[in-house]
């Protein structure tokens, strides 16, 4: 029997129910144990001293070889790739052919035709089903992100990937090579020594801090986190868990889990029939929020929204330029970071412990409850934004919501975020029922919101949607 596809599901289900009411559970950062010390005290390492972030298992790769393999990725991505040089990495985001963003991830230009792309499972999806389907001479190898829940299985990857990040995160890279290291540009790659290892570096900063992320073959992954801890022991270090990882980016700006645009369109129904009814796009990547609207494409969106208006480039031919050619680009909303009322957000703590129908829980240091969120942001009662990735960071002291807001409003306009799903709750997993909608006053901000990746990183795919 033919495996039921995601085009065969939605013909029985409105995709919006489909994804608010999945019983996959909350989204989870596979393998590396949830605290090390604890999260606040690992978020401020980040902005303090240094940190180890331990990227091995949550992320998908795919490697691309062979004569079209540039074609391929051009043809895909709304990036220009006629300065792609080896020992290069890109942002790569590929959209829809109405223009609206399927996600995004690193690419890197290993070898001569070789490429490797780090993200999240949407992207490679998109990659695989064009390598697949299409007329293209290249070949390509998968591997998946860890299984959320082990339960006790083992786990393996092909390789390692690490960051090193923060103010003391040079310090702790020169101990570690035996003296300086090349001077890497910011997405550019070279190698340093590691235990006599020579080992894979990319100038790369989550955190909205200096570093570098370094990888190579699994089997070497305890004894490369061993010895980046230990060089890093006099400087600081902090291993960074789960819990705190995932909040990195509420400071640094990046908004990491748009809904993929695919489940409209006639020209994407070859891809819908391709894609699995189990798989991430009808399963795994639920829906959550205060913004309901029965039509999926009022979720959809642009690259300028998510800041990445800065990377289209039409000197090429891609999938989705025509469309993003006549896009009204001033138009669009932009990406800013709301920073909640204090005792807004105090009142919903609060709320846990009356006897009344309490508000949405608001967990820390990540407060969201489906891979990809969706709370409406108000402005006189009109609906004039999305809150996107919300949680709690430490060295700000403030709860943070990554969105997209209205050109017209300014920063330091105050707004009001809807806290919680209407109707008691939808029937996710991850959510309790019933719970009562909060509005909560945020005041806009620029992103990213820590002053230090503001004023100080290189100009980029975070910085490029600041206000």
């Amino acid at each position: 029997m033919a495996q039921r596809s995601l085009e065969d599901l939605l013909q029985t289900v409105n995709p919006v129910e489909l994804l608010r009411n999945s019983q996959e559970g909350a989204y989870v950062y596979p393998v590396v144990p949830t605290e090390f010390s604890n999260w606040k005290t690992e978020q401020v390492a980040w902005a303090t001293t240094a940190v180890l972030f331990d990227q091995t298992h949550h992320m998908a790769n795919v490697y691309i070889k062979g004569p079209d393999a540039l074609k391929l990725i051009s043809y895909l991505g709304i990036n220009t790739f006629k300065n792609f040089p080896l020992n290069m990495a890109k942002q790569f985001v590929p959209v829809t052919y109405d223009g609206y963003v399927i996600g995004d991830g690193i690419l890197f230009h290993l070898e001569e035709n070789e490429y490797e792309f780090v993200g999240r499972v949407p992207t490679v999806n998109w990659i695989q089903f064009h390598v697949e389907t299409g007329d293209w001479n290249v070949e390509l190898v998968r591997d998946d992100r860890s299984p959320s829940r082990p339960m006790g299985q083992a786990v393996t990857r092909t390789q390692y990937r690490f960051q090193i990040q923060g103010p003391n995160a040079s310090q702790v890279i020169e101990k570690l090579n035996g003296g300086p290291i090349a001077d890497i540009r910011f997405f550019r790659t070279d190698y340093i020594n590691i235990k006599g290892r020579k080992v894979h570096a990319l100038r790369h900063g989550m955190s909205g801090q200096p570093g570098l992320e370094v990888w190579g073959p699994y089997d070497e992954y305890l004894e490369i986190r061993e010895a980046i801890l230990e060089a890093g022991e006099e400087f600081g270090i902090e291993p960074v868990g789960s819990r705190a990882y995932a909040s990195n980016t509420l400071e640094s700006g990046w908004i990491p889990s748009p809904l993929p645009a695919i489940y409209t369109g006639e020209k994407l129904k070859a891809y819908r029939e391709w894609l699995p009814a189990q798989g991430y796009e009808g399963f795994a990547g639920t829906l959550g929020g205060s913004f309901v609207s029965s039509n999926i494409e009022d979720y959809y969106l642009t690259p300028y929204e998510l800041g990445y208006g800065h990377m289209v480039r039409f000197d090429h031919d891609f999938i989705g330029r025509e469309a993003l050619e006549a896009l009204d680009k001033p138009a669009q909303r932009r990406k800013v970071t709301l920073a909640w009322n204090g005792e807004d957000a105090g009142k919903i703590a609060a709320s846990l412990y009356t006897d009344e129908i309490p508000a949405k829980g608001l967990d820390v240091p990540i407060s969201n409850y489906s891979s990809s969120n969706y709370d409406a942001v108000l402005l006189d009662g009109k609906v004039v934004g999305l809150s996107l990735f919300t949680g709690y960071s430490h060295n700000e002291r403030k709860e943070l919501s990554l969105g997209v807001i209205e050109p017209s409003i300014n920063v330091g306009t105050e707004v009001t975020l809807v806290w919680g799903e209407p109707d008691g709750g939808s029937q996710k997993a991850s959510v309790e029922r019933p719970h009562k909608q909060v509005e909560v006053r945020a005041t806009v901000s620029p992103v990213p919101y820590s002053s230090e990746a503001r004023e100080h990183y290189a100009e980029g795919w975070r910085l490029a949607g600041r206000a």
